[in-house]
């Protein structure tokens, strides 16, 4: 899957957390996309089964949709709590993170959650 539909189920996984409920304009303002914009991101969502939208526009995770969702938003978790460790400022933490979480390998990522584990529980 690509950067931009990995970011869209990571900001409807976001949303579902904060509403319960999320339509295509909560979308379009928590990332100030247009409306036309997110409409065509989640009709490609749709047609790789990673959404369901219903009668209504609310649109629900498929298990698919869910589980890259929730893989992309524990690297952008993971990674940021890393950064500000590490002495970077949150704003730039949360930014670096958000373009490093579509990158990573899995076994780069693994390494690090790994190491970070480790040091906790040294701790």
């Amino acid at each position: 899957m690509q950067r931009s539909g990995e970011m869209y189920l990571e900001t409807i996984l976001i949303l579902i957390k904060q509403k319960n409920t999320v339509r295509a304009v909560d979308i379009a303002e928590s990332i100030g996309y247009s409306k036309a914009s997110v409409s065509r991101a989640l009709s490609k969502l749709k047609k790789s089964a990673c959404i369901l939208v219903d009668a209504n526009g609310y649109i629900a995770l498929t298990e698919k949709g869910r589980q890259i969702a929730e893989k992309i938003y524990e690297r952008h978790v993971v990674l940021s709590n890393m950064l500000v460790a590490l002495g970077v400022d949150e704003e730039t933490a949360l930014a670096d993170a958000c373009k490093i979480e579509h990158d990573i390998s899995d076994r780069s990522f693994e390494a690090i959650k790994k190491h970070i584990e480790q040091k906790c529980r040294q701790k």
